[in-house]
């Protein structure tokens, strides 16, 4: 009989992208490499919700989301189990905070133990990471990613300051890299239009006042969002801008906004749902 191999951690955690089901811990590692840590702090002993616990430092690939083993069970997990049943005072896990998530350092067969019993918190020391992402205990690798990349165009753009009500929000990767090269576009041909150098943060306002706002308004207004399940009105600006400008450089006119984003719809909403 073939040695029994261990189902790799990655094409366990593929899976789970695949499915954007947070199914396995978050490896803090990866996080701490996708988001930008401006500090930290020791919060010293606490009481944790243990909910709120849902990543690791060294054991991501053993346990589930739910702290549930992938390698079969642990009798060193039994015993501390039954050591809280007795009521029995364990000594504290060690845990890292990032946004509102918890990271195992030291205590995974307890923090296992406590979810399996149902306690709600448990003792910790905790040392926490200071970000300005903010991280959840319920999202996946892909959530985290999406998160970093708009927190890392708003830094970049300055645009929450210079339009506070302004919400950019995408269901896939790498649109927020799209809308940096449109204001890039943008600035370019405004320069080229004015004769001068135009300063990035104004390039940055018109590209929204001009281009951006038009367009999510004609989408609100016609009401097509509700032809693309579980996507965003920065998904359909993304679509519908790079169509518009095929059918300018093609009929030599501006479009009707409201027109060709309802014929866009009708054309492509099947078609983008998945």
């Amino acid at each position: 009989m073939p040695p029994r191999l261990p189902w790799p951690g990655f094409l366990r955690r593929l899976f789970s992208l695949a499915k954007e089901e947070p199914a396995l811990l978050l490896p803090f590692d990866w996080v701490k490499e996708k988001v930008p840590i401006r500090g930290w702090r020791y919060l010293g002993l606490q009481e944790v919700e243990v909910e709120r616990i849902a990543g690791s430092v060294d054991r991501y690939d053993d346990f589930t989301r739910a702290f549930l083993p992938l390698r079969g069970e642990d009798p060193r997990q039994e015993r501390i189990e039954k050591a809280m049943e007795r009521g029995e005072v364990l000594p504290p896990v060690k845990l890292y905070k990032l946004g509102d998530v918890y990271f195992v350092v030291d205590g995974h067969h307890r923090v296992a133990a406590a979810k399996k019993t149902g306690a709600k918190y448990i003792d910790a020391e905790v040392v926490e990471f200071l970000a300005d992402v903010p991280i959840s205990p319920t999202d996946t690798e892909k959530d985290i990613l999406l998160k970093a990349e708009k927190a890392a165009f708003f830094r970049q753009t300055r645009l929450k300051e210079l339009r506070p009500e302004a919400e950019i929000d995408f269901s896939e990767l790498s649109g927020y890299r799209k809308l940096l090269e449109h204001i890039d576009v943008h600035r370019y041909f405004r320069g080229i239009e004015e004769k001068r150098e135009i300063p990035y943060e104004e390039a940055v306002v018109s590209w929204y006042d001009r281009v951006y706002r038009p367009i999510v308004e004609a989408i609100q207004r016609t009401g097509i969002l509700k032809k693309f399940p579980g996507r965003t009105e920065a998904d359909l600006y993304v679509w519908l801008s790079e169509h518009l400008y095929y059918l300018a450089q093609k009929q030599k006119t501006a479009p009707d906004l409201e027109k060709i984003a309802k014929e866009f719809a009708e054309k492509y909403g099947e078609k983008l749902r998945s």
